[in-house]
């Protein structure tokens, strides 16, 4: 057997012993098990003396990354697309403006402490804005509050940080590179993640589901689980192709994976895998920790963690509060988010990578992470007691404000009629916008694929580049013929309900009829100029010279022509497949009636 085999055989012995011996203490003591893994990992580590029990910390760190996609892929499971647009609200305004108050919080301690790199106060900012995921999953966990409604919120928010992180780290790599960065190019990141999530939702929504299905008839275990960790896998090496985190990857193949019906079998295979994995991880931040710069950077370390706590469970409280949660609701939300973890380590190691940053920078991030980490299950605790304590605190005027304040965002809502009506607009317009989301995915796709196969691939068949050309274009608008189809009648037929509101006969007598006709057609030709404005745009390197342009059209119109009930079929299907996959309301009520039986 290899030396290096052996290696890895007696660290990975070293950790699970002495992380599982720590944490019967800690389940003994009533103390989060969270805690006790992050205590092996210092004990073991090799800043702690007199051993250095492990020896290949490369391949450590490697596992402790399989822990983080592990504890994502859970959550994923756990929280289905209808969980988040339910909390979308609340999610966005507190992660946005959490972040923004963290960044600039951090900036100004940076330049507090006096440290002469503008850059280091920076990046702290970065450092401090995101919530570490998986230390909150595991402590909601421990803690067997992940059902609740603030644990609900929790996850959106943790969401939309993920998202907004990726943006925040094309920034700050803008920053390291060129000592400035462009606003549009973030804004152009962060689309285009939006999208992907988008496509890759509704694709393995529509596919994934019927995939475990005919799997789940083979009636094995071990079929199963090698299938599920397959498609997390895959999906987490196509979101790294494409220059996405795979923690969010993750994430977004478990939400998929939740929509099966076989959910709870794959919950109960993909547990113990977790637990393991998510347990070396959070061992692995414990062997970072080096109590030397802990006692040098004492005072520093203290002075940000208290500032991660209190502008975390100020803001995102706040922020919940503004989305129309109650008091102690909010509270629970700011309580449970303040801490740092996973994502601010890739901040600080993105400084480091550069050079744009101290070095003392990244083992001062950990420690925090490590300190918050110990506080996120008091805080969550104490949460109740403390609104309690907060509302006997309040004086009446501003409890009846608040109050006020509550109930006139529910009052917003459209109610009765307004609100069957208002409904119907948001399904169209949502349906219309996932249909051109699709069709710029097949776009985007076709031009990467263009650029990077038809010299080698087509230029074998079909010798003229323009030819070429031609045969991508007009195989891509093919293929998105039935979302284009499908977005052109929502369109068409949202035009006429609008026709339909804004004129009154009140206003226009006799001549009611022909305004509703002239704007029910006027709205679907604009909808039409600018879906081909945005398709030339879209297919700006794979578009050919205007004679096999023309060609290619005279012939794509007679397609549709010929075909467009096939097309609208097609669509239709596929709609179908996806509701009947999101329905849960019947598969939940029909497991509810099991149990009760």
């Amino acid at each position: 057997m290899h030396d290096s085999v052996i290696t890895f055989i007696s660290d990975l012995a070293v950790i699970m012993i002495v992380a599982g011996f720590v944490t019967i203490i800690f389940h003994r003591l009533k103390q989060p098990v969270v805690l006790g893994y992050i205590v092996a990992g210092i004990l073991i580590g090799p800043h702690t003396p007199p051993f250095e029990l492990i020896r290949d910390e490369h391949t450590i760190k490697v596992l402790a990354e399989l822990g983080v996609i592990f504890l994502m892929f859970s959550l994923g499971l756990e929280f289905s697309i209808r969980k988040l647009l339910k909390v979308g609200a609340t999610a966005l305004i507190a992660a946005v403006l959490e972040i923004v108050v963290m960044i600039w919080l951090g900036y100004q301690i940076g330049l507090w402490l006096g440290w002469n790199n503008n850059l280091d106060a920076l990046f702290l900012g970065a450092i401090l804005a995101i919530s570490s995921t998986t230390i909150i999953v595991k402590a909601l966990n421990d803690l067997k509050m992940k059902h609740e409604r603030f644990a609900q919120l929790i996850f959106g928010v943790l969401i939309v940080e993920d998202i907004l992180g990726i943006g925040l780290i094309a920034l700050l790599s803008g920053v390291a590179i060129s000592g400035s960065v462009s606003g549009s190019d973030v804004f152009f990141t962060i689309s285009k993640l939006s999208l992907f999530m988008i496509v890759a939702l509704l694709v393995g929504i529509l596919l994934v589901p019927r995939l475990l299905a005919y799997v789940a008839r083979f009636r094995s275990n071990e079929m199963m689980l090698v299938t599920v960790l397959g498609l997390c896998f895959g999906f987490c090496l196509l979101v790294v192709k494409l220059e996405y985190s795979m923690v969010l990857g993750a994430f977004i193949i478990g939400a998929i994976i939740a929509e099966a019906k076989e959910l709870h079998w794959i919950e109960k295979l993909i547990e113990p895998v977790r637990d393991m994995f998510s347990a070396i991880f959070f061992v692995a931040v414990g062997l970072l920790l080096d109590p030397k710069i802990m006692i040098e950077y004492a005072i520093p370390i203290l002075i940000i963690a208290g500032a991660v706590i209190l502008g975390k469970v100020t803001s995102c409280t706040i922020g919940a509060l503004i989305a129309g949660n109650d008091g102690r609701t909010s509270l629970k939300v700011g309580m449970g988010l303040s801490q740092i973890g996973e994502f601010s380590f890739i901040i600080a190691a993105l400084g480091m990578s550069y050079k744009v940053t101290s070095d003392f920078l990244y083992p001062i991030a950990v420690a925090v992470s490590a300190i918050t980490t110990l506080t996120t299950p008091y805080l969550i605790r104490a949460a109740d007691p403390v609104a309690r304590q907060i509302g006997k605190m309040i004086p009446q005027p501003v409890a009846r404000i608040a109050g006020l304040y509550g109930e006139w965002l529910n009052h917003l809502h459209p109610q009765g009629t307004n609100a069957v009506i208002w409904n119907m607009i948001k399904r169209i317009l949502t349906q219309i916008g996932i249909n051109m989301a699709i069709v710029i995915a097949i776009f985007l796709c076709s031009t990467y694929l263009a650029v990077n196969l038809q010299s080698s691939f087509l230029s074998h068949w079909i010798g003229d580049i323009d030819w070429r050309k031609s045969l991508i274009w007009g195989t891509t608008l093919v293929i998105s013929l039935p979302f284009l189809i499908a977005a052109f009648r929502k369109f068409k037929a949202l035009s006429m309900m609008l026709a339909e509101m804004s004129v009154r006969e009140s206003i226009t007598g006799r001549h009611t009829q022909q305004v509703r006709r002239i704007i029910s057609e006027t709205l679907p030709l604009l909808f039409l100029t600018v879906t081909m404005l945005l398709l030339s745009a879209l297919s700006a390197g794979i578009l050919p010279k205007r004679e096999a342009l023309i060609l290619v059209i005279l012939s794509i119109v007679a397609i549709v022509f010929l075909l467009r009930s096939w097309f609208v079929r097609i669509h239709s299907r596929l709609q179908i497949a996806l509701y009947e996959t999101l329905d849960h309301e019947d598969r939940d009520q029909h497991e509810k009636n099991e149990t009760d039986e």
